[in-house]
């Protein structure tokens, strides 16, 4: 079974989650059918769980190789 790729966004918006977000901080984006229905992202936030917010709050970014492998090590 082919394991899926690893999604980043960055964050654009964090009214609400002041908290949990930081504005233009990258965040991984674990796979949630269920949540893209409802235009959510499940995003491992500042507490270091994962938890839904709206799509809306961020933007889908494609990182070059030594920054995606730098931004893994650190997750």
């Amino acid at each position: 079974m082919k394991t899926p790729a690893k999604t980043f966004v960055v964050c654009l918006k964090n009214k609400g989650y002041e908290v949990s977000l930081e504005l233009r901080k990258i965040y991984q984006v674990l796979p949630d059918a269920d949540a893209a229905k409802h235009r959510q992202f499940r995003v491992i936030d500042e507490s270091g769980e994962d938890y839904l917010y709206p799509a809306g709050y961020f933007a889908p970014i494609e990182l070059p190789a030594p920054i995606r492998k730098a931004v893994l090590a650190s997750v």
